[in-house]
């Protein structure tokens, strides 16, 4: 898969970046300016044979980039990539795979150059995010580079396999990764960003994990995922069971409503309770095979596979995570959520808000088991893409 016309990219974004919460400023930058298709995502928590075979790779004679920076690149992934020396504590990487005509070209351009003193600000994901800074004698003071990517096709595929090889190992949900004082009350959540976030290039994405970075919780893992009817059948099984409840003090009002509208004439009092009874699981099936229509890009009658509902999966974790992040996230009825909140600012209704988040813990790992978060679709994936070369 060397041709331009369809070409994986990868970037990596690194432990710091992760940790001073700019993930999702960085995933809007990369949404936005390279409208590529975002094929498969994982978190690592590199191993140290993982970061030394990536290292060994970098400083190569046929890139073109300056010697003296991919010395500087290999020396920052030894020394922020592996373990903690001390006490062995692992950091987390977040690993973004794309996909798209000149895909390699078009990451390099969003992502930018390394260079000391470079005078355009904001650019690029590596003029906001990162820093080079050099003392009086040339000597380097700082060095952060905010995320890395490949140069070459070649340089992708190589770098790829790697990381392949380590991701059922080093990657996946990274449980025991991130440490908290003692009693902490530790949950971990589900986020699923839905598929109105996908239908066109945008940073809406990227805005999500952004404002849900303010609760302080973790990423501690990463899916891109396809639902399928049955999944999403599953998953919102306890909202079927919910919605005739709903609408039965819905349909019956606006059904007599309708009614007398039609026929001219008033229907008795009480006619809009039976009505809402006999009205309401029908209105209530009819919403669920909307969900799942929406969730799957198929009407609830069908499984079919490859379907376009694609969506991102999250796993946050931290204290209170459940509350935290269905805080930010905001009432499920966008117009009936504060200001400042995911759906407030990015819902359109009921359906199509945005975001879904866990109600509790245990709902969280009924609905992580569902979609099966720890399934590694990233290596067979790159594995496919490669299995000629």
């Amino acid at each position: 898969m060397s041709n331009g016309s369809d070409q994986l990219a990868y970037v990596l974004i690194n432990p710091y970046t992760i940790y001073k919460s700019r993930t999702g400023g960085v995933i809007s930058r990369l949404f936005t300016r390279t409208a590529l298709d975002l094929v498969a995502a994982r978190m690592f928590a590199p191993s140290r044979e993982l970061v030394e075979e990536y290292a060994s790779v970098i400083v190569t004679a046929k890139d073109t980039e300056n010697r003296r920076i991919q010395m500087l690149i290999r020396q920052y992934i030894l020394d922020n990539y592996a373990p903690h020396p001390q006490t062995g504590q692992r950091r987390r990487v977040m690993m973004l795979l794309f996909r798209g005509e000149d895909a390699g070209k078009k990451v390099r351009a969003a992502v930018g150059p390394i260079e000391p003193g470079r005078t355009v600000a904001g650019e690029t994901i590596r003029d906001t995010y990162g820093d080079f800074i050099l003392g009086p004698d040339n000597e380097v003071r700082y060095f952060e580079p905010a995320v890395l990517a490949a140069r070459t096709a070649e340089d992708v595929e190589q770098r790829l396999k790697i990381w392949a090889k380590y991701s059922d190992t080093d990657g996946g949900l990274l449980e025991g990764v991130v440490r908290y004082p003692d009693k902490s009350k530790v949950q971990q959540t589900l986020v699923l960003l839905k598929p109105d976030n996908f239908r066109f290039a945008s940073a809406r994405p990227g805005s999500i994990v952004d404002l849900i970075s303010r609760t302080g919780l973790f990423i501690i893992a990463i899916k891109v995922h396809h639902m399928s009817v049955t999944e999403a059948r599953e998953f919102y099984g306890p909202v079927r069971e919910l919605l005739p409840s709903v609408y039965l003090g819905l349909t019956g009002p606006r059904a007599k409503t309708a009614l007398e509208k039609e026929f001219g004439f008033e229907l008795p009092r009480g006619s809009e309770k039976k009505l809402g009874e006999m009205l309401a699981p029908c209105a209530a099936e009819h919403q669920f095979n909307r969900i799942v229509n929406f969730m799957t890009g198929h009407a609830a009658g069908q499984d079919v596979s490859g379907d376009p509902g694609k969506i991102v999966a999250l796993v946050y974790e931290g204290p209170d995570a459940v509350a935290k992040i269905r805080n930010v996230l905001g009432a499920t009825d966008p117009n009936k959520a504060a200001v400042g909140t995911i759906r407030r600012e990015l819902g359109q209704d009921v359906m199509v808000n945005a975001a879904h988040a866990s109600d509790s813990p245990e709902n969280a790992k009924r609905e992580m088991n569902i979609i099966n978060i720890r399934e590694n679709n990233l290596k067979p994936l790159i594995e496919k893409s490669y299995k000629h070369t």
